[in-house]
């Protein structure tokens, strides 16, 4: 018998379909959720830093959502951006608008490049589900 529940939330399925993309999946009362980028419903890379930002957040939102959790349930945050120095300060007014603050551990991670052009940001983490 297997714990393991593929979590693929609606506005997901044509990349899932597409990519052969796993957004999330739960074991047990742990979700492992996989990158989430600021792309629209579909699936154009959004140009607008600030705009990215925030779809990306709203994208991982709805992969939790999707799975019977929220942002309260999240127990690690990795973040992985090109032109980390210079989107930063966006990017923090834009987490901490939308994610609370301190609530678990984050790694912030500079890279050279992510999947797509344009892409600034991929967000992936990790979450508990609460005992219900």
């Amino acid at each position: 018998m297997s714990d393991r529940t593929p979590i693929i939330p609606a506005s997901q399925q044509k990349l899932a379909e597409r990519a052969g993309y796993l957004p999330a999946l739960k074991v047990g009362n742990t979700l492992y959720l996989a990158g989430q980028v600021g792309r629209t419903a579909d699936l154009q890379v959004i140009a607008d830093p600030r705009q990215q930002f925030h779809a990306a957040w709203e994208n991982l939102r709805d992969v939790l959502a999707a799975a019977g959790c929220d942002f309260a349930d999240v127990v690690e945050l990795t973040t992985y951006h090109v032109g980390l120095r210079e989107h930063m300060a966006v990017f923090r007014e834009v987490k901490d608008a939308l994610f609370p603050r301190g609530t678990c551990p984050w790694t912030c991670i500079g890279v050279s490049e992510l999947a797509h052009d344009g892409l600034l940001v991929e967000i992936k983490c990790v979450a508990v589900g609460r005992q219900g």
